[in-house]
């Protein structure tokens, strides 16, 4: 093992450090107020329904060359694949369309 590989694994250490970090202090801090729990879980409420309407929607079609290896895919993870596309396309048009209108409201102010 060279000093590449340790310093790899330390950086992967780190990134699963923060991953943590970032998904526990918000609810160790929301414990103070918890109305803003309430507001987190709708928040992902919504994505899950979202989610399931785009799942709903994708295609499980999968092409010889992709079912075959080193591939592997099925007509289930296909569908989830596009279901998951398909949720990221809308919610990056959200994201725009959030954009445009701040910006426009304040054109008007």
């Amino acid at each position: 093992m060279d000093t590449f590989d340790i310093i790899l694994y330390v950086s992967y250490i780190l990134i699963a450090i923060g991953v943590v970090v970032s998904l526990l202090m918000p609810l160790i801090n929301s414990l103070d107020n918890p109305k803003s729990l309430l507001k987190t879980a709708m928040g992902v409420v919504g994505v899950v329904i979202l989610f399931v309407i785009a799942y709903a929607i994708a295609d499980n079609e999968v092409l010889p060359r992709y079912a075959a290896a080193p591939f592997n895919l099925t007509p289930a993870l296909s569908q989830v694949v596009g279901g998951i596309l398909i949720t990221v396309y809308f919610l990056f048009g959200l994201a725009i369309l959030g954009i445009i209108v701040t910006e426009i409201n304040k054109i008007i102010k």
